[in-house]
């Protein structure tokens, strides 16, 4: 259950988490008993927003549409409107805007500009609009734990990059990044280090995504001194409005995919302007999986999971803790060299005869299979399926290996498979690949 609001163009703008994994849309306007099926157009996870259609020509009949307006300063009021738990009839509540800085958004685990209320956002206002005046002021998403009466909303800019990019591709593209882990340089030693002359302030460069075009030209050690010919102060913070400042990361993120930014860059004691393509840039570990199946491969009872943080999520509320230390640090913090790569891990053992032995090699990443490095699980499909050699040899952190007869290994699958009830020994996406092989195959030898 959540909320939502009409936009021009008969399109209904909700949260993402709303719709999250969904299989079925009904919509209810307001005072009306009828519900419409609703088609999900795009949905954007990580700033937590999604576009529907209804087709249904009843449902606009009367219905007028919200205009976006902008970011409200602080200690302006704005009104959230919505369907909290609690009853079935519209809610209008009232609050103060306290904050307007980039915030993390839980569902998407991003960090993108938000605004701070002092009103309560519960369970069922999500999607639902928070009105100044009579233009929208944001979207209403999440509250502060632990805290009452502190709310969060999605403002203005966050929601028409997301639709720009929607009516533009037909699709959510996404929120562009540097690829850049940066630095405060407050303290004098480190700027005088650098070489910074008193007047000048920026950012140091500590890692560089290889995937990121900043990677092209950027170095590690480089003073970022201005975004866009934006000053970068020493905390990292631009200018925003009167007398406010805010990390500047959230010009980063209002870039549009394939645009490009002008940055001015301090090396070795001497000024350099550099032009870099942005994109968004998907991590190593990847920090949701909604609207989407988990992938993996079983193999002689070993099962083969490409690495998450959902994953690791199952370990509970305290998962970074509990969870296997080395995966968890990976997770947050590893780099990915190339496109597509996945860590790949062992996540269990399901016993048999075949592999008796190797049931405490769980949770541990797959470096090779028989020599080669795996670049993901695909990848370790296709090295283990189209194995020509009599043994099979995984090798695994910690400098563990495991090896498997090839010809007994795969007579064991399909009987481990059936103790199991698994009905197939992969998911569907690699069998879509395997088939396509296949296909290729057949065409070629013909």
């Amino acid at each position: 259950m959540g909320s939502g609001f009409v936009l021009p163009g008969r399109r209904i703008l909700t949260n993402a988490h709303v719709v999250a994994d969904h299989t079925f849309v009904l919509v209810r306007k307001h005072g009306s008993p009828t519900k419409y099926k609703a088609e999900v157009q795009a949905v954007g996870h990580e700033c937590d927003l999604a576009l529907l259609t209804i087709e249904n020509e009843e449902f606009w009949d009367g219905m007028n549409f919200l205009e976006l307006g902008d970011i409200p300063f602080l200690q302006e009021a704005v009104a959230v409107v919505g369907y909290p738990q609690g009853g079935d009839n519209i809610s209008v509540t009232k609050g103060v805007v306290s904050r307007v800085e980039p915030t993390q958004y839980v569902h998407g685990a991003t960090q993108l500009m938000a605004i701070q209320i002092d009103a309560a956002i519960n369970p069922g206002n999500s999607g639902g609009p928070a009105i100044m005046g009579d233009k929208v002021a944001g979207v209403a998403f999440q509250n502060l734990a632990g805290a009452e009466n502190i709310g969060y909303i999605i403002p203005v800019p966050v929601i028409k990059h997301f639709i720009a990019g929607v009516e533009e591709s037909g699709k959510y593209v996404g929120f562009c990044s540097l690829g850049l882990s940066c630095q405060a340089t407050e303290n004098a030693q480190l700027r005088e280090h650098f070489r910074m002359h008193p007047e000048m302030t920026g950012v140091l460069v500590n890692k560089i995504n290889p995937l990121s075009d900043a990677h092209r030209v950027l170095k590690k050690d480089d003073i970022i001194l201005a975004f866009d010919g934006v000053p970068i102060a020493n905390d990292g913070t631009v200018p925003f409005r009167n007398r406010e400042r805010i990390t500047f990361d959230h010009l980063v993120s209002m870039k549009k995919p394939n645009e490009t930014a002008h940055v001015r860059v301090l090396r070795d004691g001497i000024e350099n302007e550099f032009c870099i393509s942005l994109q968004p840039l998907q991590p190593l570990v990847p920090v949701h999986q909604f609207d989407k199946l988990p992938g993996y491969y079983i193999f002689a009872g070993l099962v083969f999971v490409p690495l998450t943080q959902p994953y690791l999520h199952e370990y509970g509320e305290d998962w970074y803790n509990t969870s296997p230390r080395r995966l968890c640090e990976r997770a947050l913090r590893e780099l990915p060299k190339r496109a597509g790569e996945q860590l790949v891990i062992l996540s269990q053992v399901l016993m048999d005869d075949i592999n008796a032995g190797y049931e405490r090699l769980s949770e541990l990443q797959v470096k090779k299979v028989n020599g080669v490095e795996v670049e993901n699980l695909k990848h370790l499909c296709e090295l283990v399926e189209g194995c020509s050699e009599e043994s099979l040899r995984f090798d695994l952190d910690d400098e563990r290996v495991i090896v498997l007869n090839y010809q007994n290994a795969r007579l064991a699958t399909s009987r481990i498979l059936n103790r199991h009830r698994i009905p197939s020994a992969m998911s569907s996406d690699l069998i879509d690949d395997q088939t396509n092989v296949s296909e290729i195959k057949v065409a070629c030898s013909s």
